[in-house]
């Protein structure tokens, strides 16, 4: 029985995209376009299932070798073109991956230094001051989203039940923590960092902003005007208020790591 791939990533980027082109040179897992966000110059970038990809770990979303070393491309291409212009051009990624891919060959070709190359390329366009804002449509997973979208400034995510942030699926959480998928649920309903909804992942201070669509699968008319102007809002509020990450560390259930922070500042 074949799998369904979902194409939440592709049809959001091409939605917000217009008519831009797709940028040439990159595997068909990874699409990139130049086009706008509020009368200014971005790029898009997305991970999409590939089902001819090469590395078939990496066939239904996956952030692999190529996809990592393809995320850290795209970036250094805006950093480096932008380099000594005054207003630096945002950058969006349109999230849905399942997770990072998993297999031998990743592991012997060092998929560990792909989507490092892709974390550092995203925390470098954020530094030097490109806007960075990941937009959830489905699944943030594991170190896919490590790799592409957790860097950003700021984090939008759509209201709906398949959009789901964690570090690893629910299967594989409940075989390390020794639990079933229920008892796994049950422990995640009281322990806001164990669980996948929104809510709970929006207690830890990570979500800029939360929408809800009518339409997920399908963007377009009012839903896509709303996250449009959600996404020029959030650029807007980036260049006013800087390029950290400290607006991360204001919710109720971040107090330890707050308390952590300074006393590991007083210490030092």
């Amino acid at each position: 029985m074949s799998t369904v791939l979902s194409q939440r990533g592709l049809n959001w980027l091409r939605a917000l995209t217009g008519d831009a082109a797709e940028q040439p040179g990159y595997p068909a897992s990874v699409r990139v376009v130049d086009a706008t966000l509020g009368g200014q110059p971005a790029r898009y970038i997305a991970v999409v299932p590939d089902a001819e990809n090469r590395f078939p770990r990496a066939r239904s979303g996956e952030v692999g070798l190529l996809e990592g070393w393809s995320l850290g491309r795209a970036l250094d291409e805006v950093i480096e073109a932008d380099r000594d212009a005054a207003v630096k051009r945002a950058v969006v990624a349109v999230v849905d991956v399942p997770s990072q891919a998993y297999g031998r060959r990743e592991e012997a070709l060092g998929i560990h230094q792909a989507l490092a190359g892709a974390v550092d390329g995203y925390a470098r366009a954020r530094l030097a001051g490109h806007p960075v804002i990941a937009l959830l449509v489905g699944k943030a997973m594991s170190g896919a989203f490590l790799a592409h979208g957790y860097q950003a400034n700021r984090i939008v995510a759509l209201r709906d039940p398949g959009v789901m942030v964690h570090a690893m699926g629910k299967e594989s959480a409940a075989r390390v923590t020794l639990r079933t998928v229920d008892e796994l649920e049950a422990f995640a309903a009281k322990v806001p960092p164990m669980a996948y909804d929104l809510d709970s992942y929006a207690s830890l201070g990570l979500l800029w902003e939360t929408l809800s669509v009518a339409a997920i699968e399908t963007p377009q008319g009012d839903d896509l005007a709303r996250v449009q102007a959600c996404l020029e809002q959030a650029q807007a509020d980036i260049r006013s208020k800087g390029t950290d990450l400290r607006g991360r560390l204001g919710a109720a259930n971040r107090a330890a790591s707050q308390r952590v922070r300074e006393l590991l500042r007083a210490q030092w």
